[in-house]
């Protein structure tokens, strides 16, 4: 099996059977928002799937129901209800385990935000920022807040109301604002120290090398020195600022997200273990079969191995 490509918009909508709406490609971006329960059950009748992998859209869903949610290489657990953010870098899906699955889910572009005077570059908001947490157990009441937001976006995109677009960027900022405040007020901080500021540049620009699209791309930066070299920093005070910072040094950091990486490569490709090794900055199949075997205890042909069982 090839490397998956982030499935498109167009390749979306023809697997639940829905027609492409008129002018999807159009500069004023893209938005949706459908149930989750039409959606699933359009896919059963097909005997189709949710797949594992990368959009070129963004989504958020509210989920009611239990949920296996499988984001980047882990899998993280709704109960009963839950508030999901999805970004076009990271692969993901959420696998029902039951038959009660009720909820909405909307999805959008990042043209649909940058176009206009009012653009907002949503990378830059905190819960699409690299590291963010993207899932959010929810109580009854919360989802009911949310699913009223659901219900008003559903409304107005069939309206005639000729600014309902402007309208509905405002729903989904409130969508944005309720998922922030979720998060744990220390991801919400804005960099304002030197100090801070460095680390959020060294998060940018590892973020920035991903993903891997094919076994050609290779990790331009891969060592801490090549980080601090890039930062105009010294790599002592690189390592000291992120040891401050998040409890962990610059290679730590830089290993995880690489461990990350290498998860998904060799789920999702039929790359051979050289490919991936290279690709993630590895000049011999040896140095990563360590690396991967010392963080996993797996190498990485017996990890591939256990995938094929589950």
């Amino acid at each position: 099996m090839a490397k998956k490509e982030a499935k498109t918009l167009e390749e979306f909508y023809k697997g639940i059977d829905v027609n492409l709406p008129d002018g999807i490609n159009k500069a004023v971006g893209h938005f949706n928002v459908f149930k989750i329960d039409e959606v699933l059950a359009t896919l059963r009748s097909k005997k189709g799937v949710m797949p594992y992998n990368r959009r070129n859209f963004y989504k958020i869903s509210l989920i009611n129901g239990r949920n296996h949610v499988e984001y980047a290489d882990k899998v993280l657990h709704i109960e009963k209800c839950g508030l999901l953010f999805a970004t076009p870098r990271i692969p993901y899906h959420y696998v029902p385990q039951d038959d009660n699955q009720l909820g909405y889910f909307c999805i959008f572009t990042d043209s649909y935000f940058t176009s206009g005077k009012s653009a907002i570059a949503l990378d830059e908001l905190p819960i699409f920022k690299p590291g963010a947490y993207p899932v959010f157990q929810l109580g009854n009441e919360e989802y009911e807040e949310i699913a009223a937001i659901f219900r008003k976006m559903a409304k107005e995109l069939a309206s005639d109301y000729a600014f309902k677009y402007d309208l509905l960027r405002n729903y989904v900022m409130e969508l944005i604002h309720y998922g922030q405040k979720l998060q744990p007020a220390s991801a919400l901080v804005t960099p304002h120290k030197a100090a801070d500021r460095v680390t959020s540049l060294f998060i940018e620009l590892l973020e920035r090398q991903f993903p891997i699209a094919t076994p050609y791309q290779k990790l331009e930066l891969r060592a801490a020195k090549d980080y601090a070299d890039r930062l105009s920093v010294h790599v002592n005070y690189l390592n000291k600022v992120l040891k401050e910072s998040t409890g962990k040094t610059t290679t730590e950091i830089i290993g995880q997200r690489v461990l990350q990486e290498g998860k998904i490569l060799l789920r999702h490709t039929n790359w051979n273990i050289s490919e991936v090794a290279w690709s993630l900055g590895f000049e011999e199949v040896a140095h990563f079969s360590n690396f991967f075997r010392k963080h996993t205890s797996f190498s990485p042909n017996a990890f591939r191995e256990e995938l094929e069982k589950i």
